[in-house]
């Protein structure tokens, strides 16, 4: 008999629930208990929940409900399971995409022949699309998809676990990264990007982290007690982006733009504008104030914008558009200037 035979034949003497002595599996299959020991190190080390109790009254035996009937699934609930399977493997970060694997590797085992052969053709059958890019809020490049699938597993190990966990984070609006201990609560995606949602020890409240921009990130030894009562449902409907905007107000630089009300009204429309600060400003305009200093998210929208706006602040940005500008003037000015020539 071949050892993935006789781990067979002990998942079944194991499967009845009740202690099985290491000797009685030894005399079964007429080995040595060293090779029953290394059997059943075989069993753990694939995720069988081997349980061991000492003693001369201890054995093995399986941990309660891990053999199970198998999944009987209809063509469309595999077609479902097969639709959620490609949309997390089509994240920019899957969280736990090796226990992913594992998982689906067992549920494909206890599936009927049609409904595995379907699951295995999903790639095939399922397409998703990345989420487009958006021009006027640029992504770091920082090694973001490697970077976030790191912090997003080390979080989740932390969320499981109920540990701590210590992390770097780099905010592009400051020279230096920050090290934060936070108890994690959940985790949040949107528009391609993970967030990490945690209790801050010494901010004292939820606060969020971009799991790009975590530099490093480690689980640590201390416990904590979960609160049942947070749910992630309550930042939904991107009611995260307005808390997270007052949070970045107090760390980050601001920019003001005043425009017209109709064009303040189709920002407030905008998934990000819409939690920007708008108040009355002369001439019937309205200011618009938003924690973001980035040239190329606030110079795009100021164009895009057009001449009925103005940038009021920072300094620098106006500088930068005004110079900008000046050549685009003397660009046209010049193309005016061959034209007369030429008529």
């Amino acid at each position: 008999m071949n050892p993935i035979e006789r781990a067979l034949g002990i998942l079944l003497m194991l499967s009845g629930g009740r202690l099985v002595p290491a000797t009685a599996i030894a005399e079964k299959f007429e080995v040595s208990l060293r090779t029953i020991y290394r059997d059943v190190d075989r069993l753990l080390a694939l995720g069988v929940p081997v349980e061991a109790e000492r003693g001369a009254v201890g054995g093995y035996r399986l941990a309660d409900g891990y053999l199970q009937a198998p999944v009987a699934l209809t063509r469309s609930e595999t077609a479902a399971l097969l639709v959620a399977l490609a949309v997390a493997r089509g994240l920019k970060a899957t969280p736990l995409v090796a226990e992913l694997d594992s998982a689906q590797g067992k549920l494909l085992a206890s599936m009927p022949r049609a409904a595995r052969e379907l699951l295995l053709d999903g790639s095939r059958l399922v397409g998703i699309e990345r989420q487009p890019p958006d021009i006027f809020h640029g992504r770091y490049d920082t090694k973001s998809a490697t970077l976030s699938q790191s912090a997003v597993d080390a979080f989740m190990s932390g969320l499981l676990t109920a540990r701590r966990v210590r992390f770097e984070h780099r905010n592009p609006s400051r020279e230096s990264s920050r090290f934060y201990e936070v108890e994690p609560r959940a985790i949040l995606f949107d528009r391609d990007l993970w967030y990490l949602v945690g209790h801050s020890i010494d901010a004292g409240d939820i606060r969020m982290w971009r799991a790009d921009r975590v530099i490093s990130m480690e689980v640590m030894g201390m416990a904590f007690r979960q609160d049942r009562e947070f749910s992630v449902q309550s930042m939904l409907g991107r009611s995260w982006l307005g808390r997270a905007m007052e949070q970045w107000a107090q760390d980050s630089e601001m920019t003001r733009i005043r425009m017209t009300e109709r064009q303040a009204e189709t920002l407030r429309q905008d998934w990000y504008y819409a939690h920007a600060l708008f108040e009355p400003d002369e001439d019937g305009k309205v200011r618009m104030t938003v924690p973001d200093t980035s040239p190329r998210a606030m110079l795009s929208l100021v164009r895009w914008l057009g001449p009925e706006a103005e940038l009021l602040s920072p300094p620098h940005l106006r500088q930068q558009l005004a110079e900008e500008l000046a050549t685009m003037v003397g660009r046209y000015g010049d193309m005016q200037a061959r034209g007369a020539v030429t008529g």
